[in-house]
């Protein structure tokens, strides 16, 4: 397996695009499309002796454009088969339908956060001077978690991993590396497992439902994956994935503990006042990132019934009085993230 490193100026993190040799040839992500990183793409795959052309599958962690931007022009050039979650496949097959309905419920959730108008300006001139970054539409192959493909010399098995997008998926293959979290199998985790900063939750793909309850679900299956190591979609392998699936964990209760007390501060207020709170201004894709974080955990701790929401123009949250009980706090999240 050949890891190739590539540049990303439209999202903090160089992309990681994963080469596997053999009977099928096969690149889990692509990169984002822009002229440099295609290029850096083709002359990783020259370096092990390969073109777009001797591409035979792709295989897609989710529908973000970082991740599948080259799709097209890599099966345009090799007419290779590319599979995707099918909770992602309309997006990367760039369906009208499916991106008329994510961009509705983007500006609903944009007034649902309580983000001013100019906040919301200043967002959608990032979103839409970002048009072209997805490449040409790919035909998509969509799969369902559980499948497994043959993939260089490999069997690689889908691992449906939601919270970052509703269809993340890793694909978990056998291994002889012996890790810190055990032996066996390793995983292509995409952006359910990064090394060095925590995936968003909430902003990063606004159809999850829960989205927070979601991602602590999948870090927890992570965890008890027993995996020797992951290959994420951004920066270097995670030779520890249980204690970084832990780590990520307890960073969102401890992030939990800063939401209510930025609502002891403040009193009763929407997701966009709490992120102010949690992450100070916040410019560029990050507009929409900070408030869906911060909405991810207002909504987790309302299922929970540690606060009441108010629906006006925005939706407010407000303490009850079992937000003061730890324990309560606690029983919201994975024994991996409270241990």
């Amino acid at each position: 397996m050949k890891a190739i490193s590539l540049g990303n100026r439209a999202f903090e993190g160089l992309n990681n695009a994963y080469l596997l040799e053999g009977e099928v040839t096969t690149l889990v992500d692509t990169g984002i499309a822009t002229p440099d990183t295609e290029q850096g793409l083709r002359d990783g795959l020259a370096d092990a002796g390969y073109e777009f052309t001797d591409v035979d599958q792709l295989l897609l962690t989710h529908f973000h454009a970082d991740h599948v931007g080259l799709a097209g022009a890599v099966q345009e050039e090799s007419d290779a088969v590319v599979r995707v979650h099918e909770a992602d496949a309309p997006l990367v097959a760039q369906d009208a339908d499916a991106r008329t309905a994510m961009e509705e419920r983007q500006r609903a959730a944009l007034d649902r956060w309580g983000m001013p108008e100019d906040a919301q300006s200043e967002l959608l001139g990032v979103l839409d001077g970002s048009d072209g970054i997805e490449g040409s539409a790919p035909e998509v192959t969509p799969f369902e978690s559980g499948e497994a493909f043959a993939a260089g010399d490999r069997t690689l098995e889908a691992v449906h991993l939601p919270g970052h997008s509703a269809g993340l998926c890793g694909f978990a293959c056998a291994s002889d590396y012996v890790g810190l979290s055990g032996s066996g199998r390793d995983l292509f985790s995409g952006d359910a497992l990064l090394p060095y900063y925590t995936p968003n939750v909430g902003g990063a793909d606004v159809r999850v439902e829960r989205p927070l309850a979601e991602y602590l679900d999948t870090l927890t299956r992570i965890a008890e994956g027993g995996y020797a190591r992951a290959w994420p979609g951004h920066r270097g392998p995670i030779v520890d994935p249980t204690g970084r699936a832990r780590d990520i964990a307890v960073h969102h209760r401890e992030r939990t503990g800063r939401v209510l007390a930025a609502l002891r501060d403040h009193g009763p207020a929407d997701a966009w006042t709490v992120s102010a709170r949690l992450f100070g201004g916040l410019s560029s894709i990050h507009i929409l990132h900070g408030p869906g974080e911060a909405s991810a955990h207002l909504d987790h701790l309302a299922e929970g019934g540690l606060l009441t929401v108010t629906e006006t123009s925005s939706r407010e949250y407000e303490l009850t009085d079992a937000a003061d009980d730890e324990s309560a706090v606690d029983d919201l999240f994975p024994a991996l993230a409270v241990e």
